[in-house]
Parts: C-alpha cells; sequence; structure tokens
C-alpha cells in the first residue's frame, strides 16, 4: 500500500464508503434503499426543512431529492406542505409511519458501529469519535467563513 492509500483522506473516504456498503447490505430486504434512509434520517434530525435546503444537506440535485421524496410520500412516510413564507417551496415533515423505519435504520448503524469499532478498546473508539467531531467541526467553520 502506497502512503497515498493510507492517508486521511485515503482512509476516511475508503471506510465511509464501506460502512455506506455494508448499511446497504443489511438494508437489503428492506422496502427502503440507502438513498431513503438518507433521507429519513435527516428530515428526523430537521423537521420542517424545505426541499431545497434538504437538498444541499443530501448533497443530491434538487430534481433527484424530488423523485426521492415522491417515492416517500407514496409510502406514507412524508408529507410536503407549503412554506408559508414562499409559496413556491415546501416544507418536509415526517409521518408517524416513518417511526418504525428510523428505528430499523438506528438498529443497522448501531451494528455496523460495533462491527467498524469492534478491535478498539472503549478509549480508542472515545477518542476516535472525539477527533472526528472535531474534525467536521473545523471543516463546517472553515466552509462557513
Amino acid at each position: 500500500m502506497t502512503s497515498e492509500e493510507n492517508s486521511l483522506s485515503f482512509l476516511l473516504a475508503d471506510v465511509s464508503r464501506m460502512m455506506r456498503q455494508a448499511f446497504q447490505n443489511r438494508l437489503e430486504g428492506s422496502s427502503l434503499s440507502l438513498a431513503q434512509a438518507r433521507a429519513l434520517v435527516y428530515l428526523a434530525r430537521h423537521q420542517g426543512v424545505r426541499q431545497i435546503d434538504l437538498a444541499d444537506m443530501l448533497e443530491v440535485q434538487p430534481i433527484t431529492l424530488a423523485r426521492l421524496i415522491d417515492q416517500l410520500a407514496e409510502a406514507g412516510l412524508v408529507e410536503r406542505h407549503t412554506d408559508a413564507a414562499d409559496r413556491r417551496a415546501y416544507r418536509m415533515f415526517l409521518t408517524a409511519a416513518a417511526t418504525p423505519h428510523l428505528t430499523a435504520i438506528r438498529e443497522v448503524g448501531a451494528v455496523i458501529q460495533a462491527d467498524v469499532l469492534r478491535d478498539l478498546d472503549e478509549q480508542e473508539a472515545a477518542a476516535l469519535l472525539v477527533a472526528l467531531r472535531k474534525m467536521r467541526g473545523n471543516l463546517g467553520s472553515r466552509r462557513n467563513r
């Protein structure tokens, strides 16, 4: 393995990709795709978010998100409400039917996290999570400048 392959950027990208694949594999048999699961999780964190802002959060094109939300709405998991401040915009809300799906997503996430952290002791795992949160904060504060 070259030094580039062991760089922070490559390691994080590889771990992220592998975790997404593991998540998708564990979702097999579920009625949700990985993209739909991500949208539900972000909506759970940001109830009432505008559709365009959710597209930004998920890093997808607005038209891609519109199709995704159409599917989730058709399944009865999401509702669109017209934005009172802008009739052209929609605000997204989860329905009660999304709750069991979010529970399943959390359970799959916990299993994957336990698997990923399997060979780390408690102190190492805690230090890793603290470091990743700091890194996210550093990058987030740069983007907001």
